[in-house]
């Protein structure tokens, strides 16, 4: 047995290196999101460093064209989320689990629906904001689309 508890260095070099490829896609994506939504907020009168800090990102953007509720409900299950990964494996806490992940999906759901709708687009850019959130964030951002601050932030829909 050597020194790799049986693992050939050649198979460990290339886990490494996709590790590496992986995190540096993430990273830009990252980098591409703050950038995004620091145009968004901006265009909504917020301040942009606001993008930096992940979880008070989606606050603002949710209190620019929501009700809070939807982040209170998001973060709440978010947690819940995190509780639930350290309960085990038996049936109830998978079920639950599906059900908080579901719960975080609509909040985020709403959310982006709103989102479109502060900007002057309808349910389609909606979707788009859901399945490519980056890129359409940037569409926003440094598109002609304008920030309508006499939506109705207390509606749902």
């Amino acid at each position: 047995m050597d020194y790799y508890g049986g693992y050939d260095e050649g198979i460990l070099a290339a886990l490494g290196a996709v590790i590496c490829v992986v995190g540096l896609i993430a990273f830009i994506c990252w980098i591409i999101q703050v950038i995004a939504y620091w145009k968004v907020f901006t265009k909504a009168g917020e301040a942009g460093w606001k993008s930096l800090i992940p979880f008070y990102n989606f606050y603002v953007q949710v209190k620019i064209c929501a009700p809070l509720t939807i982040f209170w409900i998001w973060l709440g299950c978010t947690l819940a989320s995190c509780v639930l990964s350290f309960l085990g494996s038996n049936a109830f806490v998978t079920i639950l689990s599906y059900a908080v992940s579901l719960a975080i999906f609509v909040m985020t759901v709403f959310a982006n629906l709103k989102l479109s709708k502060a900007f002057g687009h309808g349910v389609g850019f909606a979707v788009g904001l859901i399945l490519l959130n980056p890129i359409f964030l940037l569409i926003l951002g440094f598109g002609s689309s304008q920030y309508d601050p006499t939506i109705d932030k207390e509606s749902w829909y």
